[in-house]
């Protein structure tokens, strides 16, 4: 079978498109925007890369479009295959008729750290011996790809809430069907398409109702939200976790957060240690033991296998040290992301300083919702460096000068690189933090670190 996917260069439809791939079919696609490093991906599998949305790129040999959810009627290859009456499927459907059926499906959701968490599973999983299949929203390092078809039964899946297509308005996950469920967290994000916590809530009850009596759900005992999504109806068997007083919970744990121990209704039963840092990944972590404990996995081989995780890409992931100063790229575009990132940070950061560098990129944050928490997630920095994007009709230099650590707000990356140039010095760890390409500032900075250095 020919298939073409429509936005095939997101992480979630790129994902797709290589699982397609690994099942035997043609794959070619189209997007507005063809670049590294999915589109090194996709290449590398044998899948063509159509630039722009063109009718023509739909060839007489085309069986099935599939069609991501950044599509939208009046583009002009929507138009086509809706006026010839083309078979269209979307992204999650395909997914789940094509790949999920019939398959022991482990999916993560949350606001925060599905990526993470889902590549923990699947991590956990294959150092098992399992070979799962995996769909993740990030290129996990101890895989080198975004999704796998895997080995019957186990497949990991991250499970986004954001709307299916332009024709199924539905959350993406309500087509996964898992019979192990993990509910991270639960905040007010995607403004663009949800009004409310509340709308969101209610998607969550919606995935919650899909998962089987004989299934189990993994759910942060922490969050009322999810409290409140259990609250709507649950039929699945129910365990929690957190730091501290649930069934699953985190020990001791050293001050850089590299060793700490995991308890099961309150006994010490195996320990983490690892090159990860963060409360929030200790959490990821307790989440992950616990699925993958459903799916069969001691206890005391997951925490050994955590202990050669090699996390993921542009979560805090290290691009380079140069001259002392530690480089990070990392996608956090959410106040709550921004603080727990910052907090890992500053676990490992000793007597250097925390340089905290953000794009506010995502639609939420264009749209202003969280702009009056967004200063004071950043208050764990020593200095902040604030673009101020062309997209957005707020200032954010309303914000920065109500600061309590130097804050500066520039109209382009390059002045923010030669900002951070002049003021990084030997220890200091540098954070940039976007859920896009910001405008390269990753390779720039480290380019002018070098040549500073020279």
């Amino acid at each position: 079978m020919h298939i073409h996917i429509l936005g095939i260069c997101g992480t979630f439809m790129g994902g797709v498109a290589l699982l397609a791939r690994q099942a035997g079919h043609t794959v070619s696609g189209s997007d507005q925007n063809v670049y590294p490093p999915m589109s090194t991906q996709l290449e590398l599998a044998g899948i063509e890369l159509c630039e722009g949305y063109d009718p023509a790129d739909i060839t007489d040999d085309v069986d099935q479009v599939v069609i991501g959810n950044a599509m939208s009627r009046g583009n002009p290859i929507v138009e086509y295959l809706l006026n010839n009456n083309l078979p269209y499927t979307s992204g999650p459907q395909w997914l789940s008729e094509n790949v999920l059926s019939n398959r022991w499906v482990l999916a993560v959701a949350g606001t925060h750290g599905k990526s993470t968490t889902s590549s923990m599973i699947a991590w956990i999983l294959e150092y098992a011996g399992l070979n799962p299949g995996f769909l993740i929203g990030g290129v996990p390092g101890n895989f080198g790809l975004s999704a796998r078809y895997g080995d019957y039964p186990f497949f990991v899946v991250e499970a986004d809430e954001y709307d299916t297509a332009f024709f199924d308005k539905r959350s993406k996950f309500v087509h996964y069907q898992p019979r192990t469920c993990v509910l991270n967290n639960l905040e007010f994000d995607h403004a663009d398409i949800f009004d409310n916590v509340g709308d969101i809530k209610k998607q969550f009850n919606h995935l919650v109702r899909t998962v089987p009596g004989e299934g189990r759900l993994i759910v942060n005992g922490a969050d009322p939200n999810l409290d409140d999504v259990i609250e709507m109806g649950a039929w699945t068997p129910i365990e929690k976790f957190s730091a501290a007083g649930e069934y699953w919970a985190i020990g001791s744990c050293s001050d850089d957060g590299k060793q700490f121990d995991v308890l099961v209704d309150g006994n010490v039963v195996s320990q983490v240690n690892w090159s990860m840092h963060g409360a929030h990944n200790r959490l990821n972590a307790l989440a992950a033991i616990a699925a993958a404990r459903h799916a069969g996995v001691p206890v005391e081989q997951a925490c050994a296998a955590l202990g050669e995780y090699k996390g993921i890409k542009r979560r805090l992931e290290v691009l380079g040290d140069v001259r002392g100063i530690t480089v990070y790229d990392d996608f956090a575009h959410h106040p709550t992301a921004i603080v727990e990132t910052l907090a890992a940070v500053k676990e490992i950061s000793g007597a250097g300083r925390v340089l905290a560098v953000l794009e506010p990129r995502s639609n939420t944050m264009r749209m202003g919702v969280h702009k009056k928490r967004l200063l004071d997630s950043l208050q764990q920095a020593d200095h902040i460096y604030l673009l101020q994007p062309d997209s957005i009709d707020w200032n954010l230099a309303d914000l920065a000068r109500h600061s309590s650590v130097s804050a500066g707000v520039y109209d382009g990356v390059a002045d923010i690189i030669a900002d951070v140039v002049k003021q990084a010095q030997p220890g200091d760890h540098v954070v940039i933090m976007s859920n896009g390409g910001f405008d390269s500032i990753h390779t720039r900075l480290l380019q002018a670190l070098e040549k500073q250095a020279a």
